[in-house]
């Protein structure tokens, strides 16, 4: 199972790919980041996201994509640009028919670390650890971006449950 985790932003979004042969041997296969230059405007930008990811999604065929809930507290308009370009990012899911999660930060950091609030560098800890990576991946969107798609991965069963989808 290819497992595709994506870190939604307009100025740059995270990817990274995950392959699961059992629950006990999971692969980081790769992890990444489509950027989009600031001067472009903003209808241009999230085209280029859909473009970049349509391609991507043709090329590496995941079988489960894992897109993190949107949560944000303070900036309304940083708020709104990752909410435009996490619409795309569905679409682009939506499109190629693969199948999605949707976990909230809280379910994503109580899955991976164990703990809800868990500080950042505990579940980057861990994505390294699980995923027997010698560093911890960069960018930071990349790395996140990684961390969903482990969390897929420790979930597929829950996807194959949405989805209707046998599992291992």
């Amino acid at each position: 199972m290819r497992i595709l985790g994506i870190d939604p932003g307009l100025a740059t979004v995270g990817i990274g790919i995950v392959d699961v042969r059992s629950s006990h041997d999971m692969t980081a296969v790769e992890w990444m980041t489509i950027t989009t230059p600031a001067g472009m405007r903003s209808e241009e930008r999230l085209g280029e996201i859909f473009r970049d990811l349509t391609k991507l999604i043709q090329e590496v065929k995941p079988d489960l994509a894992v897109v993190e809930k949107l949560f944000f507290a303070t900036n309304k308009r940083t708020a709104m640009d990752v909410a435009q370009a996490r619409g795309v990012i569905l679409l682009s899911l939506t499109e190629a028919a693969i199948p999605l999660l949707e976990p909230t930060p809280l379910q994503l950091k109580s899955c991976i670390a164990g703990y809800g609030a868990a500080p950042k560098d505990q579940v980057l800890d861990m994505i390294v650890r699980t995923l027997k990576l010698t560093t911890i991946p960069t960018p930071d969107d990349a790395a996140d971006a990684l961390g969903l798609a482990l969390y897929g991965a420790l979930n597929h069963r829950l996807a194959a449950l949405v989805d209707g989808r046998k599992t291992w």
